[in-house]
């Protein structure tokens, strides 16, 4: 880091010139104890501010937004009585007027100087923005350096979308403190930013020059409503099919099969990227992200083929990502987009002590019940447990050569032959096929594929569809 950002400087570069109104009263500090007042008046004059935090409102590209700014410069940005009281009330007042809310965060935690007063406060800024999210309103956050303590464990933990700025120490123990206590230092590269996006405990590592774009690209999504649709969507082809099942199955096989990454890049716009599932697990087996397909704002979760391999299947924590997802789409009020492409979920002792059955099972349910809309599309593979845990959607779509089916076809054939080369005869028997799911009612919609396009190609065309199917759910 080559700059320590204020609080001040953060508004001026993410919300539209001149649109900042502050939001804070007064603070009367005349009944603390004369060395604490002398403390507090000298922070303000160090400072410019009068206390650690800053909150009000303003736009964002046109957009309005509530904003809560951390003032490291005032007494290390540390949360007192007044601080926590000014935090909560801003949040009160951004879900009274229905506005999303901007957080930066710089502190080392709880004031010291208040003690215990102060610390329950955290509390009270937390049950502010649980109501807030509890609304449906988004809370963004961005950890500044330094960030610990408290604030960590409270407001800066609460957020739809999470990111800090590079090389920001950002953790729950203040590394001094930790030194003090035990006589050796806290281990190096634990509480940095790059490290809490490696472990999925945030989102993405940002630059405070690259904040106003990312919180434009969220509110895009969070805020503006549907557009008109731009993709061509396929008119329906008769049902009887033209491949055999297994001629399907190994088409999804193949390398240069249209994934997950291909419909973001090319049916999608303004998609915001999300990592992990806030809670110190990823598997990049499966892709979260906030965007608009053909338009339509979303939530996606979808199977990446491309990160996934004998040696490397989706495993629990996938699945916990999954469920993050569709936490967001339930708690944002947002449609929810599931993407089903696997071979198959994780098949080791790691797994099974890790619950791989129960997060299938806890998806399952919990996609059974939201009350958002939401769409599941079988992409390609379909295979097991791990394709059966982005299923159950209002409604599902599949490409014409996708496939589902309880395990492998050669895994099929193995427990009922006794090998591998009943395979497609066993995938014929199951009825795995994208036509006979739509034939058993599995499926309410096929898009249809044509015999040597691109990847580009699929994805538009299904991209497409999910434009029409979503904007007739919403």
């Amino acid at each position: 880091m080559t700059r320590r950002w204020g609080a001040q400087d953060l508004l001026d570069l993410v919300l539209d010139d001149g649109s900042f109104v502050s939001w804070d009263s007064p603070i009367d500090i005349s009944h603390h104890p004369e060395p604490y007042r002398r403390e507090l008046e000298a922070a303000a004059e160090k400072s410019g501010a009068d206390e650690a935090v800053l909150t009000g409102r303003g736009l964002v590209r046109g957009r309005p937004v509530a904003v809560v700014a951390n003032e490291f410069r005032f007494l290390g940005g540390s949360i007192g009585q007044a601080t926590a009281r000014r935090i909560a009330s801003a949040v009160r007042r951004a879900t009274a007027e229905g506005l999303p809310v901007l957080a930066t965060t710089s502190s080392g935690g709880t004031r010291m100087q208040e003690g215990t007063p102060a610390f329950v406060r955290m509390v009270d800024i937390s049950r502010a923005l649980m109501d807030h999210r509890a609304a449906g309103l988004p809370y963004l956050v961005q950890l500044r350096h330094p960030t610990t303590g408290g604030v960590f464990a409270s407001w800066g933990s609460l957020g739809h979308v999470t990111v800090a700025e590079p090389g920001a120490l950002v953790g729950f123990l203040g590394p001094r403190v930790y030194e003090g206590l035990n006589g050796v230092p806290f281990p190096e590269g634990v509480q940095t930013a790059e490290n809490l996006a490696a472990k999925g405990i945030i989102d993405a590592v940002v630059s405070p020059e690259e904040l106003p774009a990312l919180v434009d690209l969220a509110l895009a999504v969070l805020v503006d409503g549907p557009s008109e649709p731009t993709l061509p969507r396929r008119e329906d082809r008769p049902t009887e099919r033209r491949t055999t099942v297994w001629e399907s199955i190994t088409r999804t096989r193949a390398a240069d099969r249209a994934g997950v990454r291909d419909l973001l890049r090319h049916g999608a716009t303004g998609t915001l990227r999300l990592s992990g599932t806030d809670q110190g697990e990823f598997d990049d087996t499966v892709l979260l992200a906030l965007t608009r397909i053909d338009g339509q704002p979303c939530v996606l979760v979808g199977q990446d083929r491309s990160r996934q391999s004998p040696d490397r299947a989706m495993g629990p924590a996938a699945l916990r990502g999954a469920r993050r997802a569709m936490t967001l789409a339930e708690e944002l009020r947002l449609p929810l987009v599931t993407v089903i492409d696997t071979p198959g979920a994780e098949l080791s002792p790691e797994a099974e002590e890790g619950a791989i059955a129960g997060e299938i099972a806890r998806c399952i349910g919990t996609l059974a019940t939201m009350t958002v809309p939401t769409l599941s599309v079988l992409l390609g593979q379909g295979c097991g447990g791990g394709a059966l845990a982005l299923l159950p959607a209002d409604t599902v779509i599949a490409a014409e050569h996708a496939w589902l089916s309880p395990l492998p076809p050669e895994g099929a054939s193995v427990i009922v032959h006794g090998d591998t080369g009943h395979a497609a005869e066993m995938a014929a028997a199951q009825r795995v096929g994208a036509a006979d799911l739509l034939a058993d009612g599995t499926v309410q919609r096929v898009v249809p594929e044509i015999d040597g396009e691109s990847a580009q190609e699929l994805a538009v065309a299904v991209a497409a569809e999910i434009g029409a199917q979503l904007r007739r759910m919403t």
